[in-house]
């Protein structure tokens, strides 16, 4: 919708009607029009002045006398009054500009008309006090920043109790007092109820039990819609499941509602539903540690205790994994972009050291757990020193090539890469000389000819590697 064009209507006669003022008329309407009027010479200096606000005057606006108006403004504000008399002279229409004035207490925010007075280049300047719209627009902004912070505080606690709702363990139902259908609940119902997450919303709270139940439910329901609520009572849920019943109505715009909980018997018992899993991982013979994202200890089992020495798990919260699992700055840091890029890590060869320095060989199996809050790191921790222990060290000498190369694969990650080069060329050498002996029948001069060797230096290693019988 476009807004109409501002209209004035001038004085149709203003000879007429304004010829018989006198100046002391005329300069009270000036004054009574405006709370500082101002009269100008040609250069813009202050020659009179009257000021009918209190708060102008406390100001220091009265001792203007005799100095340049456009001296008594803030930096900012010149250019306007240079912008306005200079308006007046060329004739051009008039219009109000806001400038500011400094004083003790802050600016001074003023609207101004300015228009020639006769002969001689005087202008009369009228001026209006904007420090009341100023206080007013100042308590608005105060009124908006408090009812923003209000907003978000009330955001905030309104996602504290989504998440409580999201994540309590029992199941937590919002019904309708009068039809008992329900409107909200959280994830845990479904979990308990044997449905799938949502299906139960907009239906009737009955449709969850066990039909030998409804009649004491409803009894429940009843009895806390007319009170606040009476003691927990025992029922059946369709799928078998026994729970404690609870019920609590609480209002809101006028519409009444009940907050239903349905109790797990395990819970309410205080059974923790994650002790089996808790007793396995007490008992397994694999140590098995949780970490924050910082690789600092939450928690870890006693069979962690037993490879790193330390005395209780107590002992081990907060400390950092890398203080006992892996090579210095290098294991780690392969482990995590693993985790970081795929979430998981599946047997990764490293070591594991006690806090008295003594160091095994172990085999590592790693997951993260996400979670919206805080996720953790969970590794999984194999003492494989037996079993590296029965492998050889060394590839066997008259083994398959492909068996020695699969043994020398192994030593990566637990021997230096220049001793697995070096163990490799031996390899290759030997394995060359022994082909060149059973293709030249064990002739060792036409066996170095065809290694391209002196026949010295074919004896000489002959020796290194214990081939043949040099006693010939």
């Amino acid at each position: 919708m476009l807004s109409s064009p501002s209209v004035t209507i001038p004085f149709r006669q203003p000879k007429t009607a304004l010829e018989g003022l006198t100046a002391e008329a005329t300069a009270g309407v000036v004054a009574a029009a405006s709370d500082v009027a101002l009269l100008l010479d040609s250069d813009g200096i202050v020659r009179d002045l009257s000021v009918s606000s209190n708060d102008l005057a406390r100001n220091g606006i009265g001792d203007w006398m005799n100095r340049s108006w456009i001296d008594t403004v803030t930096d900012e504000s010149r250019h306007k009054i240079s912008e306005m008399l200079a308006d007046v002279v060329s004739g051009k229409p008039a219009r109000w500009r806001e400038v500011n004035h400094p004083a003790d207490d802050g600016d001074v925010p003023i609207r101004y008309f300015a228009f020639s007075a006769g002969s001689e280049g005087r202008v009369i300047v009228l001026g209006r006090d904007l420090q009341g719209s100023a206080v007013l627009q100042q308590r608005l902004i105060q009124v908006q920043q408090s009812v923003e912070r209000d907003y978000l505080r009330l955001r905030q606690a309104e996602a504290r109790y989504r998440l409580l709702f999201q994540s309590a363990a029992e199941a937590v139902l919002i019904l309708d007092a009068p039809t008992r259908k329900v409107r909200e609940a959280n994830p845990a119902v479904a979990r308990i109820a044997g449905r799938e997450e949502g299906s139960v919303v907009g239906q009737g709270f009955a449709i969850l039990l066990d039909p030998a139940s409804v009649s004491a439910a409803t009894d429940l329901l009843d009895g806390a819609t007319s009170s606040t609520g009476g003691e927990a009572i025992k029922v059946k849920l369709a799928n078998g499941e026994t729970c404690l019943l609870s019920a609590s109505m609480f209002r809101h715009d006028r519409t009444s509602s009940l907050l239903v909980r349905l109790t797990p018997d395990a819970i309410a018992q205080g059974i923790d539903p994650n002790a089996t899993l808790t007793a396995v991982l007490s008992r397994i013979s694999d140590a098995f540690v949780v970490t924050d994202t910082d690789l600092r200890i939450l928690t870890a089992n006693p069979a962690f205790l037993d490879l790193t020495h330390l005395a209780s798990r107590e002992e081990a919260t907060n400390l950092p994994l890398d203080r006992f699992l892996g090579r210095p700055q290098i294991d780690l840091k392969i482990m995590l972009a693993q985790l970081r890029d795929h979430g998981a890590l599946r047997n990764f060869a490293t070591v594991i050291r006690s806090q008295f320095g003594d160091q095994e060989d172990v085999e590592v199996t790693a997951v993260v757990v996400p979670d919206d809050t805080q996720p953790t790191y969970g590794f999984s921790i194999r003492n494989v020193a037996r079993r590296l222990a029965e492998a050889p060290v060394a590839p066997a000498i008259g083994g398959a090539v492909s068996q020695s190369v699969e043994q020398l694969t192994h030593l990566i990650g637990r021997v230096p890469m220049k001793d697995i080069v070096r163990e490799s060329t031996d390899l290759i050498e030997k394995l060359c000389i022994e082909a060149a002996l059973t293709l030249t029948s064990d002739n060792r001069a036409s066996a170095a000819d065809v290694l391209g060797l002196s026949r010295q230096s074919l004896y000489s290693k002959l020796r290194r590697y214990g081939l043949g019988d040099l006693d010939d």
